[in-house]
């Protein structure tokens, strides 16, 4: 199973959803795919389960069961994947067309994907690529940065 991840954005993320459909209409994709789309949810495709928004625990159950995430630039649910050991395909929003106010998914992408730990894109054109390159994808181990970021701030504190 495919989970795909759109976030809650107030704007939609039509453009990955086409293209998903598209690459399930060509056979390229063959599992079944599960979509948390927020405010997107109103798209209509017989290839995909769409929904908005579930709790937290039955998402938590799809990232779990999930063979990999396809998700937008979001950190919150990049180091979801990447924190429950799952490949990640990140595609960013963009402010051209109107899915963010801004383009800095496009740094986050870009960012982890420099770094080794996801399959980042920048087009959702380049989707089939990456996913013919999960196969041979070996994500570098995420390991939190947590401790010294309090460490950073409590001696930021006592100064």
């Amino acid at each position: 199973m495919i989970l795909v991840a759109l976030g809650t954005q107030d704007k939609k993320f039509t453009r990955l959803l086409k293209e998903l459909d598209r690459l399930i209409d060509a056979g390229i994709i063959k599992d079944r795919v599960i979509v948390q789309a927020g405010i997107s949810a109103s798209y209509k495709s017989t290839n995909m389960e769409i929904f908005d928004l579930i709790s937290k625990e039955e998402f938590d159950k799809l990232i779990h069961d999930c063979n990999f995430l396809i998700t937008h630039g979001g950190v919150g649910i990049i180091l979801t994947g990447l924190l429950n050991d799952k490949k990640v395909i990140a595609v960013p929003r963009y402010k051209k067309y109107r899915e963010h106010i801004n383009d800095h998914q496009l740094q986050i992408v870009e960012n982890f994907n420099e770094a080794g730990y996801i399959i980042g894109i920048k087009k959702v054109e380049d989707l089939e690529k990456a996913i013919l390159r999960l196969k041979d994808f070996k994500p570098k181990k995420y390991v939190s940065n947590k401790d010294n970021m309090v460490k950073l701030v409590r001696e930021l504190i006592e100064k």
